[in-house]
């Protein structure tokens, strides 16, 4: 089902296939983050007592999600899980069924899945939206869907001790964190993208380090280094990082000098429509009035009329 349109070019996919394929094999030493987006996903479905025979792990890395999900109560009501990812590495040295793919051209026949999940990957892609639709074109009429991305707040401290580095040192400074979604949006990306019921919640994780050069270290065990296809027209110098690191410990560090990293993790949940789905009730079209369900004494306000609930 490829995309209706061509989106914008934001980010350079290859890049960003290159850098997951570099970080495959150390991956496990910083997949924190993706555990826990994993293991929060798996209790959402934990409270939906349904069973979902084919469901698909988009951006599945190192299997963290089948991982959390073989060890919880809702494992017998998923039934085939085949994971997907934009890197072939990532998916190698396990089994199950597996297939590499890329969130934004997915090679699932339309209606043909109960079940998308994706953990902290969608942020990636060049058209969120699009990605989403082609998730819901896959999935059958009131399927599930719930990923989990990064927002807006994710890396501000080194964002901007980066930015203020490079504004002293150069006099100008571009960007060297990739952008990420604003909470304020999340629920209108899946408004957008077709689904039905979309609920969105935010999850901010402090993850404290010893110096700068730890967080990095750890962003490209991710594969979470920057893929902009704009990217800086200079190269990242040793000065500029350098005082990037003094910028860092100075505005941010916590009474015992360790260094705080901002990860918002925002969680999306939205149903592909369907006929059988509850739908809110027309204005006006109510039976009873609103006091008359409390067990109040209604008091009507001059010049206005009692309205049904």
């Amino acid at each position: 089902m490829p995309p209706s349109a061509s989106p914008p070019r934001i980010f350079d996919r290859e890049l960003l296939r290159r850098r997951l394929d570099r970080a495959a094999p150390g991956y496990a030493g910083a997949d924190f983050l993706k555990r826990r987006a994993a293991g929060d996903l798996v209790m959402r479905l934990e409270a939906i007592m349904r069973d979902f025979p084919r469901a698909v792990d988009l951006g599945a890395r190192n299997g963290a999600f089948a991982q959390a999900l073989a060890q919880s109560d809702a494992a017998p009501r998923v039934g085939l899980l085949v994971e997907a990812d934009l890197s072939g590495p990532m998916l190698a040295g396990r089994g199950g069924m597996r297939v590499q793919a890329d969130e934004e051209r997915l090679p699932f026949a339309a209606a043909s899945l109960d079940l998308v999940v994706s953990t902290l990957s969608l942020h990636w892609a060049n058209d969120v939206i699009g990605a989403l639709v082609q998730a819901r074109l896959a999935l059958k009429p009131d399927g599930l869907f719930i990923g989990a991305l990064f927002g807006g707040a994710t890396l501000t401290e080194l964002r901007q001790a980066l930015t203020a580095a490079e504004l002293e040192l150069t006099g100008g400074a571009g960007p060297r964190v990739s952008p990420f979604a604003d909470p304020s949006d999340a629920a209108g990306l899946l408004q957008r993208a077709g689904f039905a019921l979309p609920v969105a919640d935010v999850d901010r994780v402090t993850v404290r380090y010893d110096h700068p050069l730890r967080l990095m270290a750890d962003l490209r065990r991710m594969g979470e280094t920057s893929v902009l296809a704009e990217r800086h027209p200079r190269p990242l110098t040793r000065a500029v990082l350098a005082r990037a690191c003094e910028i860092y410990a100075r505005d941010f560090a916590d009474p015992d000098g360790r260094l705080p990293a901002t990860f918002e993790i925002l969680t999306l949940t939205g149903w592909s429509p369907s006929e059988t789905q509850q739908k809110p009730l027309r204005p006006g079209s109510a039976k009873m009035r609103l006091a008359d369900a409390l067990g109040a004494v209604e008091q009507s306000v001059p010049g206005t009329k009692p309205q049904r609930s």
